[in-house]
């Protein structure tokens, strides 16, 4: 019995779905190949729907082994990204970030969790390339922070959480982190803790 082939218009629906979704952000699946460079990756959109949500506490690591609880990161504003060396959209925002973190020093911590199955055999070296002055590498290799936070497992997801350990908002995809709707919803969470 021939099996049946789905008809032209099937395929070209399946592939602008797919192609959607990597422009959205990249699956948690590691590829076998870095996905490429892709400009004009940072489409996230700010979500509070989860407004409110507690911090989880997942243990990460850093490549020496040092370990960080995230539930004890309370006492000033958390901005927690979940990321990979192959996701071109977390490629894209790294460097914004740490820009971030040395423009917020000492009033918000910005922790970027690598969700790469190699774990330090990938970061160590796209963290010595990139030669970042604020972020630090932390490990979470089991892809824990992405189950605790109920994400769909797009890469990147970032979760901006108040000085109380509350979600204030998150960010599904790639996010240009230097915008003024960023700093203004990063002077949220930190004008929050101040008063």
């Amino acid at each position: 019995m021939p099996v049946p082939v789905p008809s032209l218009s099937v395929r070209l629906s399946l592939t602008l779905v797919l192609s959607a979704a990597l422009v959205a952000g990249c699956s948690r699946e590691d590829p076998a190949e870095p996905q490429a460079e892709a400009q004009g990756t940072l489409t996230g959109t700010i979500d509070r729907s989860r407004a409110g949500d507690l911090l989880p506490a997942v243990a990460l690591v850093d490549p020496a082994g040092k370990a960080l609880n995230t539930g004890a990161l309370g006492g000033q504003p958390v901005l927690l990204n979940l990321w990979a060396t192959w996701c071109a959209p977390c490629v894209e925002e790294m460097p914004l970030l740490d820009q971030l973190a040395g423009d917020y020093d000492g009033k918000l911590r910005v922790v970027v969790a690598s969700q790469d199955m190699q774990g330090a055999d990938k970061v160590v070296p796209f963290f010595a390339k990139a030669k970042f002055a604020h972020l630090e590498p932390w490990l979470d290799r089991e892809t824990a922070l992405s189950t605790a936070l109920g994400g769909d497992g797009v890469l990147p997801t970032t979760v901006l959480y108040d000085a109380s350990g509350q979600e204030v908002a998150r960010v599904v995809g790639g996010y240009d982190w230097q915008s003024p709707e960023a700093k203004a919803l990063v002077d949220e969470a930190v004008g929050a803790s101040a008063s």
